[in-house]
């Protein structure tokens, strides 16, 4: 890895009249593009948060918590005078296993790993955060800017929660941001209630018996019985009366034995992703899919077990959070949009907004820019302005300065 001196150029920005200015834009660019050149997968997320804790010290802050739920860290913030309530602003550590495409100078350097969802351009945003809170610190309250790891596979979010040192921060408010290819560039999306779906990944085990392939009659194959689970698994969502509001189930994997032409096969896996708007629902939707691989494996005599991974739950917006953004929002000039229907992908921060009031929102990529997990996709690094000025305005709303 290259050091942050051969990375980061000390140039500040001029401070125009606005207050929203980032003095150091310039360096947090190069900060960002440091970080997609060397990204790290959920959980391993090391050098990462140390090169985020190396960057922050530029910006004096009251405290830095490491080590939350492996690899998070809480930056904090304190404003002039003691009192008012505390504000959290997270951003993600994580990359994807996407091989990057992208001709560009700072291209990825590592195998198969990529900033593919932009966690390189939200960790750059909080960190013009800081520098906002460190050149014009807010009158009163706390901010905490806190760099999540392992968002990719819902672990991050309920480590840190769980973790005995976040506990003692208590924050009131939780805020994060995603972008948002495809809608116009600094566009702010938002809604009320589910802002993103709960989902859930399933793993099912079909246990039958070895045999040669010549004497098929002495095994016990559950390749039909696989076959019958994917069309079970597939009719389930059908019927989408049964349910409050969406739900969706992708068969995703499918392995029936190993490649062994002599061999009869004793075993198959199947793995589907569930998904629904409401947690009833996929509370709903893990029953009846267990319902129907235990129909299948009684009828074809075969032994299963299974497991759900990566669960992630609704992403629930309060109201009071949500009209915050949209007055900070009016006040930046920024064209607001409410969507009708939430996100059909999942987000780990509706763990916080379970324990927390906050909420999450959208924040306009671009037209043209390509979709999130696309192996051509690149953060725009100027979207980092609006989104760091963006969170001083929520912070400063809910201070009523």
């Amino acid at each position: 890895m290259s050091t942050l001196e051969e990375d980061f150029f000390i140039t500040f920005m001029p401070l125009s009249d606005s207050t929203m200015a980032i003095r150091d834009l310039q360096d947090i660019e190069s900060f960002r593009q440091h970080l997609h050149r060397y990204p790290e997968l959920s959980g391993q997320e090391t050098n990462t948060s140390h090169t985020i804790r190396q960057f922050v010290k530029r910006y004096n802050p009251v405290k830095v918590l490491s080590g939350l739920g492996g690899t998070g860290i809480a930056v904090i913030f304190s404003g002039l005078a003691s009192g008012g309530p505390t504000l959290l602003f997270r951003a993600e550590l994580d990359a994807l296993p996407i091989t990057e495409i992208n001709d560009i100078p700072y291209r990825s350097t590592q195998a198969g790993i990529s900033h593919k969802c932009g966690h390189d351009g939200h960790m750059a945003i909080l960190m013009g955060l800081a520098s906002l809170l460190h050149y014009d610190p807010l009158p009163t309250g706390q901010v905490i800017l806190l760099f999540q790891p392992a968002e990719e596979t819902g672990a991050g979010a309920r480590a840190v929660l769980q973790d005995e040192i976040f506990r003692e921060l208590k924050p009131d408010y939780v805020f994060a941001l995603h972008n948002m290819p495809g809608l116009p560039m600094n566009q702010v999306l938002l809604r009320s209630h589910t802002f993103a779906a709960a989902s859930v990944g399933l793993q099912v085990y079909l246990t039958g018996k070895e045999s040669h392939a010549a004497e098929p009659e002495n095994g016990l194959n559950p390749g039909e019985a696989m076959s019958e689970l994917i069309l079970a698994l597939n009719a389930l969502v059908k019927d989408q009366s049964q349910f409050q509001d969406l739900a969706l189930l992708t068969v995703v994997h499918a392995r029936l034995g190993e490649i062994a032409y002599g061999t009869n096969p004793g075993f198959a896996t199947v793995m589907a992703t569930l998904r629904a708007f409401e947690q009833q629902d996929l509370a709903l939707l893990k029953s009846l899919a267990l319902e129907a691989v235990n129909s299948v494996a009684v009828k074809h005599g075969l032994k299963y077990s299974f497991e759900f991974v990566e669960e992630f739950p609704a992403t629930v917006n309060a109201q009071t959070a949500v009209e915050v953004i949209a007055e900070a929002a009016a006040e930046l000039g920024l064209d607001v949009q409410r969507a009708v229907n939430p996100m059909r992908w999942s987000e780990d921060f509706g763990h916080f907004t379970q324990a927390y009031t906050g909420a999450l929102f959208g924040l306009g990529a671009g037209l043209a820019q390509p979709q999130l997990h696309h192996a051509d996709y690149d953060f725009p690094d100027e979207l980092i302005a609006t989104g760091s000025s963006f969170y001083y305005r929520i912070a400063q709303r809910i201070l009523n300065t």
